[in-house]
Order: structure tokens, then C-alpha cells, then sequence
């Protein structure tokens, strides 16, 4: 049985979820890792999502203020032996839930091109591309999605 907790970001499982995801990604970003890293820290973020199955950690995801009406999808993982099971939407699911509880009418997200795995939890959750926004503008190997909340 998979359980959602909100939380913070000084949540030690989710800090560990995110060394495991850092991990990862270091492995799949090979040189560019250091550019995407300096986007994803992860102190004072105030919106977190820990999903467990029996009391063990196996997923995290959180969302941050973009602008006024914006959330950012932020730090979304799941660990290797719990992938494919749907946790993953279930997760996404409810970091929107928040942001629309939060009054925030759209989420954005960046991934990479060596993550599709990440491309496609998006594109059939709803996502849909759109131009590269902010320090991923010019970085031809990001990809940005966008999707608005106003369905909930």
C-alpha cells in the first residue's frame, strides 16, 4: 500500500530519495551534471511529497513557487524497484493538488533528453511541451512541460 506524506524539505527521507535521484542523475547528465545541479538544491523548499510503501520511502517529489500563479515541479524520483507501478502519477497527482489548494493555476517542469522515462510520466499525466523557460532557454537538452491546474 503506497501512503503520501506532505512534508518539507528537512524531511530525512526525502533527503536521502534525493541523494539516490542526484546519483542518477550524475550518472545519466555525465558533464553537463554541474549545470543542472546548481538548479536543483534543495534547502527551504516548503512543499514535499514522500510517498512510502509499508513505512518505506520510495518516491519524492516537491513543487516551488515559479511566480504568482506558477508552481515548479521540482526533484521527482522514485526508486528503481518501485518504478512502473503508477507511484510516480500518484505523486505528480498530489503535488498538484497542493498547488491548486495553494491557488496556483499552472505547473512547469524541466527534464532532460536522456531522462524519457520522465518524458513520458509527464506527457500522459497531462503535460504538454512548451518553449524552455528561464537558465534552460538555450540548453538543447531540456525539455519543458507545462499544464494547467484549472481541471481539479
Amino acid at each position: 500500500m503506497i501512503t503520501l506524506l506532505r512534508t518539507t524539505s528537512i524531511n530525512n527521507d526525502f533527503i536521502a530519495l534525493v541523494k539516490h535521484l542526484d546519483a542518477d542523475l550524475a550518472r545519466r547528465d555525465g558533464d553537463d551534471h554541474a549545470f543542472y545541479a546548481q538548479f536543483n538544491k534543495i534547502d527551504s523548499i516548503k512543499h514535499v511529497v514522500v510517498a512510502y510503501s509499508n513505512n518505506t520511502p520510495v518516491a519524492c517529489g516537491a513543487i516551488k513557487p515559479y511566480n504568482e500563479t506558477t508552481m515548479e515541479i521540482k526533484r521527482m524520483y522514485t526508486t528503481e524497484d518501485y518504478r512502473s507501478q503508477g507511484i510516480a502519477s500518484k505523486l505528480l497527482s498530489e503535488l498538484e493538488q497542493w498547488a491548486t489548494e495553494l491557488a496556483y493555476k499552472t505547473c512547469i517542469l524541466e527534464t532532460g533528453i536522456k531522462q524519457p522515462e520522465a518524458i513520458k510520466l509527464y506527457s500522459k499525466n497531462g503535460y504538454h511541451l512548451i518553449p524552455n523557460y528561464g537558465q534552460y532557454t538555450n540548453v538543447a537538452e531540456s525539455k519543458c512541460f507545462e499544464k494547467h491546474l484549472n481541471n481539479f
